[in-house]
């Protein structure tokens, strides 16, 4: 198993609440379907998206940012620009200090970001989805 495999495996393993920035109601979007799929794999997902602030989505409330979000996370699931990343990344360090992965979906990198973050001893995974990872590593889940 390669090194990346490995580690995704061990993320997979340890995490239990993913907050989604960029989260969509829309169910043609992908951070709707990844959400809905984490959640099926018994995952708590807690979406994270101004506009939709206040709502409930995936039987969680929609929180603005992620300095609102009330409950500790494993993991942020970045769905936004590459640009967004650093202010999400940081907004993500300063709420949690035990904070363990940053995942940047497909086609999401930035190398300053996820430096920072793995200075900070974060797991940082760039240009990959769960949705695809996961069944490709946990088959037996």
């Amino acid at each position: 198993m390669s090194t990346i495999d490995s580690l995704l495996e061990t993320i997979f393993q340890r995490t239990r609440t993913i907050a989604v920035v960029g989260y969509s109601a829309k169910p043609e979007r992908p951070s709707h379907y990844v959400s809905a799929f984490l959640k099926q794999k018994g995952y708590r997902v807690i979406p994270v998206n101004p506009g939709l602030a206040g709502q409930g989505f995936l039987g969680e409330r929609v929180y603005p940012d992620l300095s609102s979000v009330p409950d500790d996370v494993d993991m942020v699931d970045i769905f936004r620009r590459s640009e967004d990343v650093p202010s999400v990344v940081s907004q993500a360090l300063a709420r949690w200090d035990n904070l363990q992965t940053i995942w940047m979906q497909l086609g999401i990198r930035h190398a300053e970001a996820a430096r920072i973050a793995g200075e900070r001893g974060v797991d940082v995974v760039e240009d990959r989805c769960p949705m695809i990872e996961y069944p490709r590593l946990m088959s037996s889940s």
